[in-house]
């Protein structure tokens, strides 16, 4: 993926290209999960009009249920651990190596047609091939398409109807039931088994980290990301995942952030500006992984690297439960586990 964080960009740009993913203090409050969609939790029926309200408070409508569906990566994989199956997806979808990229889940990526794998990128002739009767994607702000390149997005919305879904400015339950309304209108059976006992997983991983925060209130985390040239710390209240961890207890480092108000860049000579116990660092393809960052000798010396108290963060969750209970669970015992540090 292309660096955008070194030259001029969009906000969407900066937050694709790795840094601190998240919207927040600067843009308005979003709904939160009372605006739901048209079908009951039986799923939608095989035929007859469908409805669906989505994030922007846009009611998207047909005169039957939705088949050939395109979707941002991440919304396609929580879909899929529904039951309900996309024709085509874009984003990061896989890597350089031609692996599935972490953001496709279980999704068999060798099973859908690719428009678009880097920011900028989507293949409007393939997706006018695929007859798209829906565009499904994430937001971060409001009324901007996730990885809809704005150079084709007119082109690309006369298409098919969109609906868009917040990734911020929301919790992760909250987001979560978002993209379960969503795959019941489309038939999914949001009461089977598999569901069910992926949300009890849910609570209780959640139960459990509130647990962990409680017993280790001195455990300090930071929320990092790392380019070449600088280190991203996040605010945690920008992002569904993070301000849910912080509305469960966890003790987030605050940094002072830019004007934009989601993240602050420190210079690799300052990058022990914060005392932090534990560093959640992000974990998609553009942004560095800690064991690329062995020659920075000022990232070796931290309190959190030398304890080993550095985990990997899902910087843009799956929202299903059952690909975000892992998440609760993975920090709750990394909470559990840890030394003082910082």
């Amino acid at each position: 993926m292309p660096n955008l964080r070194t030259s001029p960009f969009s906000r969407r740009g900066l937050l694709a290209a790795g840094g601190a993913i998240g919207l927040g203090a600067a843009l308005t409050a979003c709904g939160d999960g009372d605006e739901k969609g048209s079908a009951s939790d039986s799923g939608a029926k095989d035929s007859g009009p469908w409805s669906f309200k989505d994030d922007r408070g846009q009611t998207v409508k047909a005169d039957s249920v939705p088949k050939n569906i395109v979707a941002f990566i991440g919304v396609a994989a929580a879909l899929h651990d529904y039951g309900i199956e996309v024709k085509g997806v874009f984003g990061p979808t896989k890597t350089s190596g031609g692996k599935a990229d972490v953001q496709a889940g279980d999704l068999d990526v060798n099973k859908v047609e690719v428009l678009g794998n880097v920011w900028g990128e989507f293949n409007v002739e393939k997706y006018a091939g695929l007859a798209p009767e829906l565009l499904v994607t994430a937001m971060w702000e409001k009324d901007a398409l996730w990885y809809v390149p704005d150079q084709s997005k007119d082109k690309i919305l006369k298409l098919a109807p969109s609906v868009a879904l917040w990734a911020a400015q929301t919790t992760m339950p909250k987001a979560i039931q978002r993209h379960e309304d969503l795959a019941a209108s489309l038939g999914a059976d949001v009461k089977a088994k598999k569901v069910t006992d992926a949300k009890a997983a849910f609570e209780k991983a959640a139960a459990r980290l509130r647990a962990a925060a409680k017993s280790q209130p001195n455990i300090k985390v930071m929320i990092g990301s790392a380019s070449q040239d600088l280190f991203y710390v996040s605010l945690a209240k920008t992002s569904a995942d993070t301000l849910y961890f912080q509305e469960l207890g966890v003790q987030f480092v605050e940094p002072k952030v830019n004007e934009a108000g989601f993240f602050e860049e420190l210079s690799w000579e300052n990058v022990d500006k914060y005392d932090a116990d534990i560093i959640m660092m992000d974990n998609r393809s553009s942004a560095l992984q800690p064991d690329a960052l062995t020659s920075k000798p000022t990232w070796a010396k931290l309190p959190a690297v030398k304890a080993g108290q550095v985990i990997p963060r899902t910087t843009e969750p799956i929202y299903s439960y059952d690909k975000c209970a892992p998440i609760l669970d993975a920090l709750a015992e990394a909470i559990e586990k840890a030394k003082k540090a910082g």
